[in-house]
C-alpha cells in the first residue's frame, strides 16, 4: 500500500434539513474511518436540527420530525465527530457540501475545524472521464455495486467506501493515488490570508469580492461555482503575471450567492460600475456611449450617423455600441474596408470630391453617384448587419426566474428593453416592484441604455439552451 493511500480517509455522508449550510442544519450523520482499504472505525448518529425538518426532506431521507425529538444537540456530538475526523481526509460525495455543513456547525459553537477534501464525484470524474453522470446513483449501477439504504447516512457511506474499493481494485494503486495527489493539491495562499480561507465559499452561482490592505476593494468576479473559481486565482500555473500580483495581494475574500448565471452577470456588472474595484478594467462605467442609425441622404444613399443614446422602443434602428469614439471609428475602418464601402457615406473622409477608398479602387462610386442606389443601399444593410441592436421581442417587462435547487435560493430579475429594471426573490417581491414606473422611466430616456447589460441579459436570453423561465409581465 502506497503512502498516500496507507493515510487516514474518513469516508463521512450528512443528511441536513435543507441546502443552505448557514440556515439549515445536520439531521445525521454517518462515518467510516479507513485505513490502507481496511475500515478500524464506524459510527454514525442522528442529530437534534432545533428546527423543524420540511416535509420533503422527511420523504426524501425517511427521517421524521419525531425521530431526532430525543437525539443529542450538535454540541453534543461535536467532540466525538471531531476527534473521528482529526487528521484524516474528509471524504464525502459531493464533498463540499458536507464538509461546509460540518464547517457551519463547528463555527456555531465556536470551534475551529479544517481537514484535507477528497470528493468522490471528482475522483469517478478523472478515473472514469468517458462517463457524463457521476451521481451515487450512476455509480452503483455502473459498477455494479452493493447499495445500502440510499439517502440515509451511513447507506450512502457504505456505497462511497464500495465504489473507492471497486476503483482501487480496477484502476490500481498507483492511478488512485496519483488522481488523489491531483484533487488534494490545494493552491498556495498568500501568507497573510488564513489556510482555511477557501473552506468557506460555497460551490454555487454568485460574485466575489477581493479586498487588499486597508479594506481597498482590488476585484469583483463572477462564477457558476465560486469555490472553484476563486480558486483557480491562487493556482499560479493558472495564472498571468498580473494575476499573480493581484492575487498576493489579497487579504479578505468576501461573496453573494445567486441563484443562476444571469443573476451572477447582473451583480457582477453592478459592483464594478458602483464599486470601481483597482483591478477590473472592463465593464466600468463610462461617460458616454456611441452606436450608429442609418439614414438615407438627399440622393437616397444610406449614410452613418453617430448618436450617443439608444431609444429602446427602436432597439433594430440602432447599429454597434462602442464604449469610445476612437474604438467606434476603428470597427467602422474595417467594416468599410472589408466591403468596399463609401468612406465619405460611411463618415470616415469628410474632405471634398470622391472618397479615398474610390481612389484607391475600394470604391464603387457612390460618393458621386455612380453605384445604384439600391444595390449600395443593400450591401450596406448587409454589411453593418451583425451590428444591429437585437429588437425586443416581448410587449412590456419580462420576469426571469432563476432557481437554485441546491440552496432553494431564488431570484427574479425585472427586465425591459434588454435593461434590467431590478432583482426580487419571491412573488410577493415582485407583485410590489414598481414595473410600470420603472418601464415609463426606460420610454421617458431617465433610466440610461447600457451596453454591458445588452450583452449580458441578451447573451443568456437569447442563448439557444439553457434558457431560464420568462415571464411576462403585463
Amino acid at each position: 500500500m502506497s503512502h498516500m493511500l496507507s493515510q487516514t480517509f474518513v469516508f463521512i455522508d450528512l443528511e441536513t434539513t435543507g441546502g443552505s449550510p448557514p440556515s439549515d442544519r445536520i439531521i445525521e450523520v454517518g462515518l467510516k474511518k479507513v485505513v490502507g482499504g481496511e475500515v478500524v472505525d464506524e459510527w454514525q448518529s442522528l442529530v437534534n436540527p432545533q428546527k423543524t425538518i420540511p416535509p420533503f426532506i422527511e420523504n426524501y431521507t425517511g427521517i421524521a420530525n419525531e425521530m431526532v425529538q430525543d437525539a443529542p444537540l450538535f454540541s453534543e456530538i461535536a467532540a466525538t465527530l471531531k476527534s473521528k475526523l482529526e487528521g484524516a481526509v474528509f471524504v464525502a460525495h459531493n464533498a463540499r457540501f458536507d464538509y461546509s455543513f460540518v464547517k457551519s456547525e463547528f463555527r456555531r459553537i465556536n470551534e475551529p475545524f479544517s481537514a484535507k477534501v477528497l470528493c468522490t464525484v471528482k475522483l469517478s470524474r478523472q478515473l472514469y472521464p468517458q462517463h457524463i453522470k457521476h451521481s451515487m446513483d450512476a455509480l452503483i449501477a455502473r459498477h455494479q455495486l452493493p447499495a445500502g439504504p440510499r439517502h440515509r447516512a451511513m447507506g450512502d457511506v457504505d456505497s462511497m467506501l464500495a465504489f473507492f474499493l471497486h476503483a482501487l481494485d480496477e484502476r490500481g494503486e498507483d492511478e488512485v493515488e496519483r488522481v488523489i495527489g491531483n484533487i488534494l493539491k490545494r493552491p498556495s495562499l498568500p501568507s497573510h490570508l488564513p489556510s482555511d480561507a477557501l473552506d468557506e465559499l460555497p460551490q454555487t452561482s454568485g460574485v466575489y469580492r477581493f479586498f487588499g490592505e486597508n479594506e481597498v476593494l482590488l476585484y469583483v468576479g463572477k462564477a457558476n461555482n465560486i469555490y472553484q473559481r476563486v480558486m483557480s486565482h491562487f493556482m499560479s500555473d493558472h495564472s498571468t503575471a498580473k494575476g499573480v500580483v493581484m492575487s498576493q495581494s489579497v487579504r479578505r475574500i468576501e461573496w453573494t450567492e445567486t441563484a443562476g448565471e444571469l443573476g451572477a452577470l447582473l451583480l457582477e456588472l453592478q459592483q464594478i460600475k458602483a464599486l470601481k474595484p483597482i483591478h477590473n478594467k472592463r465593464s466600468r462605467s463610462v461617460n458616454s456611449l456611441h452606436s450608429y442609425t442609418l439614414t438615407p441622404n438627399k440622393q437616397g444613399y444610406l449614410t452613418l450617423q453617430s448618436v450617443q443614446e439608444v431609444d429602446v422602443t427602436r432597439l433594430e434602428d440602432f447599429f454597434g455600441l462602442f464604449k469610445t469614439k476612437k474604438i467606434a471609428e476603428k470597427a467602422l475602418q474595417g467594416i468599410d474596408s472589408n466591403n468596399e464601402l463609401c468612406a465619405k457615406l460611411v463618415g470616415l473622409d469628410r474632405g471634398p470630391g470622391p472618397c479615398f477608398q474610390h481612389k484607391l479602387g475600394r470604391c464603387k462610386g457612390a460618393c458621386i453617384g455612380e453605384e445604384d442606389v439600391t444595390r449600395y443601399n443593400l450591401r450596406v444593410q448587409i454589411a453593418f448587419h451583425s451590428l444591429q441592436l437585437k429588437k425586443w421581442p416581448y410587449k412590456g417587462a419580462i420576469a426571469v426566474r432563476e432557481c437554485q435547487s441546491f440552496t432553494g435560493k431564488t431570484d427574479i430579475h425585472i427586465i425591459y428593453g434588454w435593461i434590467h429594471l431590478g432583482t426580487v426573490n419571491s412573488d410577493t417581491e415582485l407583485d410590489d416592484f414598481n414595473v410600470s414606473g420603472r418601464v415609463r422611466a426606460c420610454l421617458e430616456g431617465e433610466t440610461t441604455f447600457d451596453a454591458d447589460g445588452y450583452r449580458v441579459i441578451t447573451k443568456i436570453l437569447m442563448a439557444p439552451k439553457n434558457r431560464p423561465q420568462i415571464i411576462e409581465l403585463n
